[in-house]
């Protein structure tokens, strides 16, 4: 997916809505009435000294605007995150409401978050997490059926390393390969998968969705589906107790039931 280029109002509408409102209030006054104030001599400031009283108004709205617009794009967030109650919400959203969900869920861990826009649906770091002098590289994975493999673990591990950041953070709302987390055993690099991040989530939800096991369990893993609870008919688990995929035969999914 191809993205435009960011320009300063992009950057400026990832910031609080009330660092732009204090950024319009100075930019207001200092256009206003302190460069004016300034005796230049140079003829060109001069008149832009005289010029800047007339956009002062002008800019300071366009702030105003942009706080506006910061403020929402906060209280959707916001809202995203209150609305995850499992596996299956998690993965009806998108790749990139994926990342700011990811990134909503480490502000209210109290991280400084900047959301790069990082490679699209596939590839780069798409948030970093800062926090005292902590600096974390976080790469989301937005995969549905496909584990993640140890290409991406090792690719961010080397910006990690090249950046001299604390550490990197894979985050998929699937799993891991097995050689994914082997590599990544004993490095800079976590790996957290959906029942992970399901759990990060419930923690700092104002109102905490349904336990991380039961979301987890009651959603097919494979297709998102809701899971059903079945009792084998045949074959040696004859008797025994499943999760079976609702979306059966088109999916065939299974997972053990704990009693």
């Amino acid at each position: 997916m191809t993205r435009r280029n960011r320009t300063i109002l992009d950057d400026l509408a990832l910031l609080p809505w009330w660092a732009n409102i204090i950024l319009a209030t100075v930019v207001y006054l200092s256009f206003k009435y302190w460069v004016p104030s300034i005796a230049f001599q140079n003829p060109f400031f001069k008149g832009v000294a005289i010029a800047l009283p007339t956009f002062a108004p002008i800019v300071a709205g366009i702030l105003c605007f942009v706080a506006a617009i910061s403020a929402f794009h906060a209280w959707r967030k916001g809202e995203l995150l209150e609305k995850q109650t499992g596996i299956g919400t998690l993965r009806t959203i998108s790749w990139r409401k994926f990342e700011e969900l990811v990134g909503e869920t480490y502000r209210r861990k109290g991280y400084v978050v900047v959301e790069t826009g990082g490679g699209g649906a596939d590839g780069g770091v798409d948030l970093i997490l800062r926090k005292d002098s902590e600096k974390l590289l976080v790469q989301c994975k937005h995969w549905k059926k496909d584990k993640v493999g140890v290409k991406v673990v090792r690719e961010l591990y080397g910006v990690v390393t090249a950046e001299s950041a604390s550490g990197g953070i894979v985050i998929s709302s699937g799993t891991f390969t097995q050689e994914a987390k082997e590599f990544a055993r004993g490095k800079r690099i976590e790996l957290l998968d959906g029942s992970v991040l399901l759990d990060l989530i419930a923690k700092v939800q104002k109102t905490p969705m349904l336990s991380v096991r039961e979301s987890y369990d009651c959603i097919c893993p494979i297709c998102g589906s809701k899971m059903l609870l079945r009792t084998a008919k045949k074959g040696p688990r004859a008797g025994e107790r499943f999760w079976g995929c609702s979306d059966f035969p088109k999916c065939r999914s299974t997972m053990p039931y704990d009693a």
